[in-house]
C-alpha cells in the first residue's frame, strides 16, 4: 500500500479498483485471467508502436533528412550522436532503469520488490530505446518490450491492491507477452518469463503466462503479419555425423557468449568510470565511436574484396545502412538463407560485439536479445562453411548452423536453453531442427556455465550483491561470510598420538572428526570416525599405528573471507561434512572448521538478514520526505570510516547501508565489518543526509547516484 500514496491520481484509481473487485468479489482465477488478457493486449499494441516507432524514426533520420541536407555517409557518424543525445537526458533524468537492457532490472523488482516497478520506466523505456535504435544503436527491441510489459504487469497488480505473489505473475505475463508480440513466438515468450523470471512451473504460473503470450501474438499479427520473424528455408540432416559438427558449434557458441558477457560489462565499466562526464552524455560519446565504425568498415570490406552491395558501401545512406547498426535482422535473415561469405562473417562477428558494447555500456537502452542472434548467426554460418568446405559429400547447408549459432550464442550468454530452442523453432517451423538445436544448446550451455557461472543477466544483479538462481530465488549463502558461522575452536588432535588414544578420544567427545596438528601447531590433516573405523576393521595391528598413519593429508580448505555458498560448493564436489577454515596466506594456520550443522546456521542468518534489509529498506521509502538516493561510496584512506567496524560509524538518521565489497568479495553488510580503504559500500539514503553520508567515506568518493524505485506512480 506505501506505493500507492506517491500520487493521489492513482490512489483514487486504485480505490475504484478495490470498489469494483469488493462488490462483484471474482474469484481469484477468473481475475488474474482478466488481467491476463489485458496485459496481453496492452503489450501487444505497444510492441506496434514500438516497432513502427523504430522503423519511422530510421527512416526519419537516415532517409528524409539526408535526402534534404546533402552530406553524404557523414550522416552515418552524426545521426547516433544526436538520437544518443536525446535518449541520454530520458534515461538519466527521468528513469535511470531504463538504461541497458532492462531485464535485471525486472528481476530485481520481481526478488526484492514484490514485483513493484515504477510506471514511468515503461514511457522512458520505449521513448528512449525507439530513439537508440531507431538513430542505429545497436541494441535489441525484445529487451525494451520485456520491461514495458513488465512494468503494466505491474501496475495493474498495484492497482488492484494485490499481493506479491500476484504482482510477480502479472510481471511475468507481462515479459511473456513482450517476447511473443516481437518475435511472434508466444511459446517461446512462456520459456523466456518460467526460465528467466519465474522458475516456477505452477499451473497457477503458466496458465495466466500462456494466455497473455498467445493474447500479445495475436495483437502483433492483426498488425504485423503472421509471418514469423524471418523466412528461413526448410533444413534437414543429411548425415547423422552432423550432430558432432553441431556439438562442436555448441562450444564454440559457448565461448563466445561469455565473451559477450566480459566485453559488454568490460565497456559498462569503462564509461561508469567517466566520473567527470555526466551521466547524460555518455551514450552520446559511445554512438560517436559507433558511428565512426559504422562509417570506416563498409570501405574496408571493399577493398578485402567484398562487393559494395554485400559491404553497403555506397549511397543513399538508408539503403545502406551499416549492418551493426540497430537489431540487425536483415543481416540475420541474409545469414539464415545465405550463405555470405566468410570475411563478411568473421568481419560482422566481432563488429557486432564492439558496437552493441559501445551502444549499451555507454549507458544507452536497448535489449540484448537480437544482438545474441546476429553474432550467433554470423557465427554459425562460418562455421558451416568451414566445414562444407572439409566434408562436401555430406552437402550441408550452412544457413542451418546459422540458425542453430543463434541459439547457441544467446544460451552462452543467457543460460536459457529452452527459451532458445523454441525461439529458433518458431522462427523456423520445422521440427527437423530440434535435434541441432538440443546439440547445441546443452553445449553451449556447459560450456558457458563452466566458463563463467552468471549470465548476462544476472551479473549486474551480482555486482549488487543480489544472486539469483533460476530467476526466482536470492542465494542468501552468498550473502554469509566463513568467519561469521564457522567454529571457531574445532576439535584437534596431533599427528603423533596413537590409534587408541584416538578411539578414547572420540568416546569421551562424540566428536565425529578432528583436525590434525603437528608439534608446531600446524595443520597437516583431518581425520574422521570413519577413518578410525576403517582402519580398525582392515588393519590387524591398526591400534599400534599414530594418526599421522591414517589421516588424509590431501586437504579441502577455505577462507574466512570466502561466502558460505562457495565453501558448501565445494565441500559438495567432495561429499565431505566439515572443512578447516585457514588463512589464505598460510594454509597451515588454522583459525577454525565448517561443518554441515553451520551451513545451517548460515543459511538462517542469511534468510533473517536478506528479510531485514528489505523490511528497512521499505520503512525508509515509506518516510521518506524528499526520496531517497542509491549510493556508491568508496572507502577513501584517512576517511572517518576507514579501519572501522560498521557498527562504530555515527551513521545519520536516514541511512541504510547495504552491501560491502572487498576486493572480488561482496555480501550483505553488518555491524563487526571493518571497512578498508578500496572497499565499495552501497547505501540507501534519504536526499537530506547524502552530503553528511559522503563524509564519513571523504568527499571525493566514487559515485553513482542513483534514484531507485521510490514508489511506483512517482
Amino acid at each position: 500500500m506505501i506505493a500507492l500514496t506517491a500520487h493521489p491520481a492513482m490512489r483514487r484509481w486504485s480505490r475504484r479498483f478495490s470498489y469494483v473487485l469488493d462488490r462483484y468479489q471474482p474469484s481469484e482465477g477468473t481475475l488474474l485471467l482478466i488481467l491476463s488478457i489485458i496485459i496481453g493486449l496492452v503489450t501487444g499494441f505497444a510492441a506496434v508502436l514500438f516497432i513502427k516507432l523504430i522503423d519511422w524514426i530510421t527512416e526519419f533520420s537516415f532517409g528524409d533528412v539526408p535526402a534534404y541536407l546533402d552530406w553524404g555517409r557523414w550522416w552515418i557518424i552524426l545521426v547516433p550522436v544526436i538520437g544518443s543525445l536525446i535518449s541520454g537526458p530520458i534515461i538519466a533524468f527521468f528513469a535511470s532503469e531504463a538504461k541497458g537492457h532492462g531485464v535485471p532490472e525486472v528481476m530485481q523488482a520481481m526478488v526484492l520488490k514484490g514485483g513493484r516497478i515504477r510506471p514511468r520506466v515503461a514511457v522512458a523505456k520505449i521513448a528512449a530505446s525507439s530513439v537508440c535504435i531507431g538513430t542505429g544503436g545497436s541494441a535489441g527491441r525484445e529487451g525494451p518490450i520485456v520491461q514495458v510489459g513488465s512494468t503494466f504487469g505491474s501496475t495493474m497488480g498495484q492497482l488492484f491492491r494485490m499481493s506479491d505473489r500476484r504482482i510477480r505473475n502479472l510481471v511475468a505475463c507481462g515479459a511473456a507477452a513482450g517476447i511473443a508480440a516481437t518475435f511472434n513466438a508466444p511459446i517461446a515468450g512462456v520459456a523466456f518469463a518460467i526460465e528467466v523470471l519465474v522458475g516456477d512451473l505452477t499451473v497457477s504460473v503458466i496458465s495466466n503466462v500462456v494466455i497473455a503470450a498467445v493474447t500479445a501474438a495475436v495483437v502483433s499479427q492483426a498488425f504485423l503479419g503472421a509471418d514469423p520473424a524471418f523466412f528461413i528455408p526448410t533444413y534437414q540432416l543429411n548425415s547423422p555425423v552432423e550432430i558432432i559438427f553441431y556439438a562442436i558449434l555448441g562450444v564454440m557458441t559457448g565461448f563466445m557468449g561469455v565473451l559477450f558477457i566480459k566485453v559488454l560489462y568490460g565497456a559498462e565499466d569503462i564509461f561508469d568510470n567517466w566520473e567527470r562526464v555526466p551521466m547524460w552524455v555518455r551514450p552520446a560519446v559511445g554512438a560517436l565511436l559507433l558511428g565512426i565504425v559504422g562509417f570506416v568498415y563498409p570501405p574496408l570490406l571493399v577493398k578485402m574484396g567484398i562487393t559494395p552491395e554485400l559491404a553497403h558501401w555506397g549511397l543513399p545512406v538508408i539503403e545502406n545502412l551499416p549492418h551493426i547498426f540497430g537489431a540487425g535482422f536483415d543481416t540475420i535473415e541474409a545469414a539464415l538463407t545465405g550463405p555470405l561469405p566468410w570475411l563478411l562473417l568473421i568481419s560482422l562477428l566481432f563488429l557486432k560485439l564492439l558496437a552493441t558494447s559501445l551502444t549499451l555500456g555507454s549507458g544507452n537502452s536497448g535489449g540484448v536479445f537480437a544482438p545474441a542472434l546476429f553474432m550467433g548467426a554470423m557465427l554459425g554460418g562460418l562455421f558451416g562453411l568451414a566445414v562444407d568446405m572439409l566434408f562436401p559429400s555430406i552437402a550441408l547447408n550452412p544457413g542451418a548452423y546459422a540458425l542453430a549459432g543463434m541459439a547457441g550464442v544467446f544460451v552462452g550468454a543467457a543460460r536459457a536453453p529452452l527459451t532458445a530452442i523454441l525461439i529458433a523453432f518458431e522462427m523456423s517451423n520445422d521440427y527437423k531442427v530440434i535435434l541441432p538445436l538440443m546439440a547445441v544448446t546443452i553445449f553451449s550451455l556447459v560450456v558457458a556455465h563452466r566458463l563463467f557461472p552468471e549470465s548476462i543477466y544476472t551479473l549486474k544483479l551480482a555486482r549488487r550483491g543480489l544472486r539469483l538462481r533460476f530467476g526466482r530465488d536470492v542465494d542468501v549463502l552468498d550473502g554469509v561470510l566463513v568467519s561469521e558461522v564457522m567454529t571457531k575452536n574445532p576439535p584437534t588432535v596431533y599427528e603423533n598420538d596413537s590409534i587408541a588414544e584416538l578411539e578414547s578420544y572420540f568416546l569421551a567427545t562424540h566428536h565425529h572428526g578432528a583436525m590434525v596438528l603437528d608439534e608446531n601447531e600446524r595443520l597437516v590433516g583431518i581425520i574422521t570416525l570413519q577413518d578410525l573405523e576403517r582402519c580398525l576393521n582392515e588393519v590387524e595391528d591398526c591400534k599400534t599405528l599414530k594418526v599421522k598413519d591414517v589421516m588424509t593429508k590431501s586437504l579441502l580448505v577455505t577462507y574466512p573471507d570466502e561466502t558460505i555458498g562457495d565453501a558448501l560448493q565445494r565441500m559438495a564436489v567432495r561429499d565431505i561434512g566439515r572443512m578447516p577454515v585457514v588463512e589464505r596466506d598460510d594454509p597451515q594456520k588454522l583459525l577454525g572448521a565448517i561443518r554441515r550443522s553451520d551451513i545451517t546456521r548460515a543459511y538462517q542468518r542469511g534468510i533473517l538478514r536478506r528479510d531485514l534489509l528489505a523490511e528497512r529498506s521499505n520503512q525508509l521509502r515509506a518516510s521518506r520526505s524528499g526520496g531517497t538516493e542509491f549510493l556508491e561510496l568508496k572507502v577513501q584512506p584517512g576517511s572517518p570510516a576507514a579501519g572501522k567496524k560498521v557498527k562504530e560509524l555515527h551513521l545519520p538518521e536516514g541511512v541504510l547501508l547495504t552491501t560491502r565489497f572487498h576486493g572480488n568479495e561482496h555480501h550483505l553488510i553488518h555491524g563487526d565489518d571493518v571497512l578498508e580503504p578500496g572497499d565499495i559500500v552501497l547505501a540507501l539514503a534519504e536526499q537530506d543526509v547524502v552530503e553528511q553520508l559522503k563524509e564519513l567515506f571523504h568527499s571525493s568518493v566514487k559515485e553513482r547516484s542513483i534514484k531507485p524505485d521510490v514508489g511506483p506512480f512517482e
